[in-house]
């Protein structure tokens, strides 16, 4: 019998990061998903990547503490014995106007979504390298290319994070690992709760498919570059954005 590949997702147990880790657990992989707070959401979301026959694991970790992240990765393999696929997806959504905005609240904002990746990505190339269809796949934002008012950190972090996807794509490359990037356009989230309904019809003006995406649209596209007829794709990014964003 074949082992299951396995899949290491961070920020796995609510919205786009939950619908990941269902969808690689139908997909057969085993799948470890880490969560700060939310230890009820992923409980259930274990519980659902169960009911499908998969094998699932939950790790409480703060992805900004570099012990933790360590010890995530270090987790994830004696409980499953390899890992072959790492999503990095947890991040941070914050409102900070330029000229009242903290160091605190960038670094935040950046560890979280940023320097988080760097962490994982070199604790988990030692495993990667071992696997016979390794990958790594980010989740950045439209915010990457566009820019958000009030949130330039958070655009920032996301911009970092395509650079740092091209940069290994080049580098891991001769090792076999793929490294792409998802980026999502507006999804029906809690993250978006903060628009009013005006926002929220502006937002769906300058989407031609005239709908917010769903986070199982982001999954399949997440499930689609972890697959194994998706070899020979590398240093790509996905846009996911109903067309609010083209090229």
């Amino acid at each position: 019998m074949t082992k299951p590949r396995v899949a290491l997702v961070t920020g796995g147990s609510r919205g786009i990061g939950r619908e990941i880790c269902l969808a690689l657990a139908h997909e057969g992989m085993s799948v470890a998903l880490s969560y700060n707070s939310s230890l009820a959401s992923a409980e259930e979301a274990k519980a659902e990547m169960e009911r499908s026959g998969g094998q699932a694991l939950i790790l409480k970790a703060d992805v900004c503490d570099e012990n933790d992240i360590v010890n995530l990765i270090r987790q994830t393999v004696e409980r499953f014995g390899s890992l072959d696929i790492l999503v990095n997806c947890a991040g941070v959504l914050a409102l900070d106007p330029i000229e009242t905005m903290s160091a605190q609240a960038w670094h935040r904002v950046m560890d979280t979504n940023l320097t988080s990746c760097f962490l994982a990505i070199r604790e988990a190339l030692p495993y990667l390298k071992k696997s016979p269809s390794p990958r790594i796949i980010n989740i950045s934002s439209q915010a990457a290319f566009t820019g958000t008012s009030q949130r330039a950190h958070y655009a920032a972090s996301k911009a970092g994070m395509l650079g740092l996807t091209y940069s290994l794509a080049k580098e891991l490359g001769p090792f076999g690992i793929t490294v792409n990037t998802v980026s999502p356009g507006r999804v029906d989230t809690e993250i978006l709760a903060y628009g009013s309904a005006e926002k929220r019809k502006e937002w769906l003006a300058v989407t031609p498919l005239n709908r917010f995406g769903t986070t199982g649209e982001i999954a399949s596209a997440v499930s689609y570059l972890a697959s194994e007829g998706a070899g020979y794709i590398t240093g790509a990014n996905l846009n996911v954005n109903g067309g609010m964003l083209m090229g």
